[in-house]
């Protein structure tokens, strides 16, 4: 026990714990460290997937990933811009345009199909992306990120790379049919198309994809 004036560290066993100051604690290395962002997005698509754009939420989205909300707020701003980055994670876009469009010419309506499908055959990319597909059609914000991202920075850039007329409305006849067999074979589950096999899909897709994007 410390008198007046002294120094309450004095006589404190250095074995000893420091004592608890009061305040707000400070967030741990876990909490806020390079970690962190990962962890969000992984928890962002997790509710997104299960709750839907309209039920999820920047407090959920923070108490899955084990961070303050402030955290989400600071990496990403708003709720829809966690659910844009969300999306990116999925489809990658700076990556997949140059190996698209890379190659032979002839070849391209076949590497966009095999990605695409193969972004929607993987379930840890399926989930979240059916939860946008879904949203998109009752929410903007949603329907804004679909065409930000699906059309825009992939579909749009692909067809720009390729020189050809029209590309932009290219990219969206490319979309049309890529997003109709997303709503048919993995949202309503359409049979045979639901079960089919994937390289069957692929074999019937890319030469109509190829036609879209290069044929003049």
């Amino acid at each position: 026990m410390t008198g007046p004036g002294q120094d309450p560290e004095a006589g404190r066993d250095p074995a000893d714990p420091a004592p608890r100051r009061r305040g707000r604690p400070s967030r741990t290395a876990e909490e806020s460290g390079p970690g962190a962002r990962a962890r969000i997005l992984e928890a962002a698509r997790d509710q997104f997937a299960e709750r839907g754009y309209d039920k999820a939420s920047v407090r959920g989205i923070a108490r899955a990933a084990g961070v303050d909300p402030a955290l989400v707020h600071h990496y990403f701003g708003s709720k829809d811009e966690v659910f844009a980055a969300a999306v990116e994670v999925s489809f990658e876009p700076a990556t997949v345009v140059p190996a698209i469009v890379s190659g032979p010419r002839d070849g391209i309506g076949e590497r966009l199909a095999r990605f695409f499908i193969g972004v929607w055959e993987n379930p840890a990319s399926r989930a979240p992306l059916l939860a946008i597909v879904r949203s998109a059609l009752t929410h903007e914000a949603a329907a804004a990120v679909l065409r930000t991202f699906v059309l825009r920075r992939l579909l749009e850039r692909i067809a720009a790379e390729l020189d050809v007329p029209d590309p932009k409305f290219r990219a969206e006849l490319a979309a049309s049919h890529m997003i109709g067999i997303v709503i048919l074979r993995y949202a309503i589950r359409v049979e045979p198309l639901a079960s089919a096999d994937p390289e069957a899909i692929v074999a019937q897709v890319a030469p109509t994809l190829q036609r879209y994007l290069t044929e003049s």
